[in-house]
């Protein structure tokens, strides 16, 4: 009886990994599409940002509108309205959420780190999922600066 038991389980777990469909190689994962559009291509790859407009940004509150100035002659800029802000331990962390009304799709993010020693440092992005290109906000030399890289050098899929 012991036997007849041992070989059905044998039989089934054979049954079993034949009928397995993990095996076949059908893989959700998204392969990088280069021909997405550009939608900053009129940009220049780098955009130098002055603090105390990003400071400013940081205040408002959702629903309100934003117009943030990428260059002192306003040939380049961002408009939109506050989809989101929040604070978080003791205003030490302050993030904000722009979608533009003048690059469709995008949305530009913008965090502010509180530092322990004094002042802060800032990350962000300006970001559309529906095209190849976006920017990056980091902090070079004391300056922020807006560099523009491509969608999948940043976001794997």
């Amino acid at each position: 009886m012991k036997n007849l038991r041992t070989a059905l389980m044998c039989l089934c777990t054979v049954f079993i990994g034949v009928a397995a469909s993990a095996q076949h190689g059908d893989s959700p994962v998204n392969e990088p599409d280069n021909n997405k559009p550009k939608l900053f291509s009129n940009l220049p790859n780098k955009i130098i940002l002055e603090k105390v407009v990003i400071n400013d940004v940081l205040t408002k509150q959702p629903g309100q509108p934003a117009d943030i100035k990428f260059s002192a002659d306003n040939s380049i800029r961002f408009e939109g309205s506050v989809a989101s802000s929040a604070s978080k331990y003791n205003n030490t962390v302050n993030t904000i959420v722009l979608r533009s009304t003048n690059y469709p799709g995008a949305t530009l993010s913008i965090t502010r780190i509180a530092k322990e020693e004094g002042g802060f440092s800032y990350t962000g992005r300006l970001i559309s999922l529906k095209n190849g290109d976006l920017f990056e906000l980091k902090e070079i030399d004391g300056s922020l600066v807006l560099l523009k890289k491509n969608f999948y050098d940043l976001i794997n899929e």
